[in-house]
């Protein structure tokens, strides 16, 4: 919930900002996309920590970052100061304690891995919902400074929770690089990596723009719009615990992967047709459940392309670490090419594009990790 339901609402962020700094939208993506990458780009550090047996003190100074980020976020007046609080500092504590705790869940299941990780992974959507009702309710009322202050009072009781309970099962692994060497050689797993890199453009061009496009293209008003940012994130409460069923139960995890990242890709395309409010809300509900779902699958599938689970914890910071790069150049790409002029067409070719491409290459790892039948549960 404080990490990517942080990272998912930046939508109603980037709105706001908009509307208040000068800066052109991409430069205001740098922002969300910033905080997004180092959420990603620390997990080779923060994994290995995981599996060398510093699981406590190491998510004890990514909440401690992460909250100083908030309350320091909240007294930000320009473009540079929301860089570096919201941007670097909020990013780089969710960075330290995300994978982390996303690779303990994996080492306590086995058979129920996938819906594990899908019902952990809920917190993403219940964030993405709660973050942007109370700045809906609160912005106007109280101003930022105190919206983002309640915001940062909310991740206080959330983390105390999980610095509390959360403990490792496995005894530490000391020895070891902080990389995984053979990874570097095992295809499937670097197509699979590559692949889930050219999905997520897709995801953040839908949750940064999805309110703007809705002011900008259909005249909603900025509260309204934010409605979409909280239903496109509410959807995946459902989408992320149901997949991880299908998979363990029936299709296997990188089956299920490939039909929720096909399902993303025809969505994307689709949101080209949306010229209405009605038709916009259908968008966002099917987009919403499609990307929750590959998103909640994606540490089940490194945990299933691994042969150790003893090295979960490193190859999931490795593969977040190598997606880090993505995050970062998304959101400001499509702020990009939406400045070229033209409206949203461009940017939305240009994520469908890329999400299609990610989709070949995520199919292509799981055929040779488990052969080309359709009918083989892997």
């Amino acid at each position: 919930m404080n990490t990517w339901g942080f990272v998912n609402s930046f939508g109603a962020f980037q709105t706001y900002y908009n509307s208040i700094l000068p800066q052109s939208p991409s430069a205001i993506s740098w922002i969300g996309s910033t905080q997004a990458c180092f959420m990603f780009l620390l997990g080779t550090f923060t994994g290995r920590a995981l599996d060398a047996g510093y699981f406590r003190p190491t998510i004890a100074i990514g909440i401690v970052l992460q909250i100083v980020g908030v309350f320091t976020m909240s007294l930000a007046k320009n473009y540079w100061q929301l860089l570096l609080s919201h941007g670097i500092c909020t990013g780089v504590g969710g960075g330290i304690f995300f994978v982390p705790v996303m690779g303990l869940t994996t080492t306590y299941f086995a058979k129920r891995r996938g819906l594990a990780i899908g019902i952990v992974t809920t917190g993403n959507s219940t964030g993405g919902i709660v973050y942007p009702i109370v700045i809906r309710q609160l912005l106007s009322k109280v101003g930022f400074g105190w919206t983002v202050r309640v915001l940062g009072f909310i991740n206080v009781g959330a983390l105390a929770v999980v610095l509390a309970f959360m403990k490792p099962r496995l005894p530490p692994r000391k020895a070891g690089p902080i990389i995984d060497p053979p990874a570097l050689k095992d295809l499937p797993y670097i197509l699979h990596v590559l692949g889930i890199c050219f999905a997520m453009p897709s995801v953040y061009t839908v949750f940064y723009y999805i309110a703007s496009f809705a002011r900008d293209e259909l005249g909603m008003s900025y509260e309204v719009s934010l409605n979409l940012v909280i239903i496109v994130n509410g959807i995946g409460i459902p989408a992320r615990i149901l997949p991880g069923y299908v998979a363990d139960q029936f299709l296997g995890v990188l089956n299920t992967m490939a039909i929720c990242l096909a399902l993303n890709v025809i969505m994307l395309w689709a949101w080209l047709g949306v010229n209405s409010i009605p038709s916009f809300y259908v968008f966002t509900v099917i987009f919403g459940l499609a990307s929750a779902s590959f998103q909640s699958l994606f540490p089940t599938t490194i945990a299933t392309l691994s042969d150790d689970l003893m090295k979960t914890g490193t190859r999931l910071g490795m593969a977040f670490t190598t997606i880090a790069f993505s995050a970062l150049v998304s959101g400001p790409i499509a702020g990009a090419l939406l400045k070229l002029g033209g409206g949203y067409t461009v940017p939305i070719c240009w994520a469908s594009a890329s999400a299609l491409v990610g989709t070949c290459l995520v199919v292509s790892a799981r055929c040779i990790k488990s052969g080309r039948g359709l009918r083989i549960r892997c």
